[in-house]
């Protein structure tokens, strides 16, 4: 990848407010409208992959984007348009066709990673290697994906063991390993039992994905490259954060994509692709409001963990449950957002099939009728809107109580 000289900015950093930084942000991440009529695929890459973990954020992430259905993202995993795959610090997300093979080679390491654990309990590599060729000679035999659970009833004593010992370090057996590391080769796929990105329940096939023929490095730039595409600009450690490199990979890929800093009213200095400083030097916040429903895990506020960036000043006293919001890196409830700015909070109660809110300001015309309009797309479409695998209506009720005491 050719390396360029970064040009120097003229941007007057005191013009790079917080409320004109929030609004930046929401424009590249398509959330005015910007990616209206893209496809799934043209989401994921113009906005971001979208984090799954089992939960309802993949679908969200397309219809406030491009008002893509359900039904319309299940039939492109089927297709293989999109998919769920180990990427970034060996994290899953759903990512676009393009971005299979090179975004699998960003995740490698973090596959190869439990081996070492398994190295330390005298499990050798040759080991693993053969149970890998076994397991792809019972998917082939099977003729369709198996679990995980079938999988080890087919290979039997082949699926080793490893105690207590093993449990306690994350791998109660040598199966999740070799799954892992013929996932990340792109040898098998991963595929949900029902069709469903909210469902974690998931089974595996045969893939034979050709691998990448992009050097490391230029990996590593492609990544950093459309991260700061995704957020406008980002610190270097949010960089570093997101995409789990070393502080000389990092600064490496900075230089080869010919980053430049760009100083903030805020005091935060963010690195930006150039073309992306030409833009903003232009840009202005819109004047209307544009309200979206996200989700905590959603690309604008996870790619760089900043929640507490999008609170305006009068809100960043706000608590709930006696935690005060915007001191948490994370969200503990799904955000209400207006140009970039978190203006409430929200939980879905699938007993009584209703968004529970809380808008700081108190009720707004604009943001009632988006509260309803994603409220009747959860009812119709998901039926519930899980933040997690693990999440339940009965693990949520005291968030949904706190919103409401609130609202």
């Amino acid at each position: 990848m050719t390396t360029h000289a970064p040009p120097a900015t003229s941007l007057d950093p005191q013009l790079l407010t917080p409320e004109l930084l929030r609004a930046w942000a929401w424009h590249k991440q398509g959330l005015d409208g910007a990616l209206q009529g893209a496809s799934a695929a043209e989401v994921f890459t113009q906005a971001g992959w979208a984090r799954s973990v089992g939960g309802a954020n993949p679908y969200l992430t397309l219809f406030a984007r491009a008002g893509i259905s359900r039904p319309q993202a299940d039939a492109d995993v089927l297709s293989l348009k999109i998919h769920e795959l180990p990427t970034a610090r060996g994290c899953t997300y759903v990512v676009g066709q393009a971005d299979f093979a090179w975004g699998l080679q960003v995740g490698r390491g973090a596959a190869v990673a439990p081996f070492r654990v398994l190295a330390r309990m005298g499990v050798e590599r040759g080991e693993i290697t053969l149970l890998e060729e076994q397991i792809l000679h019972a998917l082939a035999e099977a003729g369709g994906p198996l679990d995980p659970r079938q999988l080890k009833d087919e290979l039997g004593d082949s699926v080793r063991s490893l105690g207590e010992e093993g449990k306690k370090k994350g791998a109660a057996t040598t199966l999740p390993t070799a799954l892992g590391l013929l996932q990340a080769d792109g040898r098998i796929r991963r595929v949900p039992v029902n069709g469903r990105l909210d469902q974690q329940r998931y089974a595996y096939t045969l893939w034979g994905l050709p691998p990448t023929t992009m050097e490391e490095s230029d990996v590593r730039c492609l990544l950093l490259e459309r991260y700061l595409g995704w957020t406008g600009g980002a610190t270097f450690k949010q960089s570093q954060w997101f995409t789990g490199f070393t502080v000389a990979d990092t600064k490496a890929a900075f230089a080869a994509v010919g980053a430049v800093e760009v100083p903030t009213a805020g005091g935060d200095v963010l690195w930006m692709l150039p073309d992306d400083v030409d833009r903003l030097a232009l840009f202005e916040a819109p004047a209307e409001q544009q309200i979206q429903l996200l989700a905590g895990t959603d690309s604008l506020v996870l790619l760089r963990r900043n929640s507490g960036d999008m609170f305006a000043e009068q809100d960043r006293g706000k608590k709930v449950l006696d935690s005060t919001l915007a001191l948490q890196a994370d969200l503990p409830d799904h955000p209400i957002l207006d140009r970039g700015r978190i203006i409430g909070l929200w939980q879905y109660d699938p007993g009584k099939e209703r968004i529970a809110h809380w808008l700081f300001d108190g009720p707004d015309p604009a943001a009632m009728q988006r509260i309803a309009e994603v409220e009747a797309w959860i009812r119709d479409e998901l039926g519930d809107f899980r933040s997690f695998s693990l999440d339940s209506p009965a693990s949520r009720k005291n968030r949904i109580d706190a919103l409401d005491a609130a609202g």
